[in-house]
């Protein structure tokens, strides 16, 4: 089993205090992060095989996060190096309660020069899930590579997530946005979406605008009140949360995804039967998360995940 990412790979600078504004921070910790490749690297980090596709520029920053995810065991064969641009940055701010509030430098970054020509479909060939997420339909020529890479696998029957990460800040505007993130809903075959990004989107918790032929589950995550997961039947199973005080909840969601694919991939036949468990255990890797600074240093091994759930139960 395995797991391939698509998308950013960069560098989070979070600030030391919380409840400050990005400029009012006295200073700040270094992260590798990306929502992407922090789903490739919970994987790896819960035992699994995990891939991941995307381009940093060829700088100290890029080959740091390279060397990253490579000691995370994460395959790095679809990791491309840019002599065109630099490695991108984001300056992340937490409120008092874990929010954030995120300041970019990709004017323009690496990940956004990615062409299809850069896309390794015998990396795709190996996986058996696809997982992606909005931030790369923002500029071309980056949208054509994920398309070209989202089509091979569409072709070849993988699995096949979208989490449509809202980042305002990196969009033209709210319309814009919008558009760009509903134009990845119609290959996924599940839909991993906060509470925030559904009213957003639609304009209330209804999630029956999102859904599409593809579609097999819109998940809607709700912080420490933990998910609920819609199936095309009609059916919903809600779940409740882990209550933990967060350092920075950069990175949950993403673990979240990854916790839900590896459960699905485990249960091919009967994932369904077993969603109630699947959605407990995507529920604590999520909060587990939330206790460090920092996305991937912060993700749980597959024995601290369940020991966490066993403590908190």
């Amino acid at each position: 089993m395995s797991v391939l990412s698509f998308g950013e790979l960069l560098i989070d600078f979070v600030a030391l205090e919380m409840g400050v504004t990005v400029g009012a921070a006295s200073g700040f910790v270094k992260a590798p992060g990306g929502a992407p490749a922090n789903v490739a690297a919970a994987v790896a980090r819960l035992g699994y095989s995990s891939a991941f596709m995307g381009q940093v520029g060829d700088d100290p920053f890029g080959r740091h996060l390279a060397a990253v995810l490579d000691a995370e065991n994460v395959d790095i064969a679809g990791l491309t190096f840019s002599q065109e641009a630099r490695t991108a940055l984001a300056f992340v701010s937490n409120t008092a309660d874990g929010d954030r509030s995120f300041m970019f430098y990709r004017h323009p970054s690496a990940d956004m020069l990615m062409t299809p020509e850069d896309v390794k479909p015998s990396v795709i060939d190996a996986c058996a899930a696809f997982h992606y997420g909005s931030i790369t339909f923002i500029h071309e020529p980056a949208a054509s590579a994920l398309l070209k890479a989202i089509d091979h696998a569409v072709a070849a029957d993988k699995f096949i997530s979208y989490d449509p990460n809202l980042r305002l800040p990196l969009w033209e505007s709210a319309a814009a946005a919008r558009a760009g993130m509903l134009s990845g809903l119609d290959y996924a075959n599940l839909l991993k979406i906060s509470d925030e990004e559904l009213v957003f989107l639609t304009g209330g918790a209804d999630v029956t605008p999102l859904w599409r032929e593809r579609m097999d589950m819109i998940c809607v995550t709700r912080g420490a009140q933990g998910a609920v997961a819609h199936l095309k039947d009609g059916t919903m199973i809600e779940h409740g949360g882990y209550a933990v005080k967060a350092a920075d909840t950069t990175g949950a969601g993403d673990a979240f995804v990854a916790a839900m694919l590896i459960g699905i991939l485990e249960n091919r036949d009967n994932w369904r039967a077993q969603l109630p468990d699947i959605l407990d255990f995507a529920n604590a890797v999520g909060a587990m998360t939330c206790l460090q600074k920092g996305a991937i240093p912060a993700l749980p091994t597959m024995a601290q995940a369940r020991a966490f759930q066993a403590e908190l139960r």
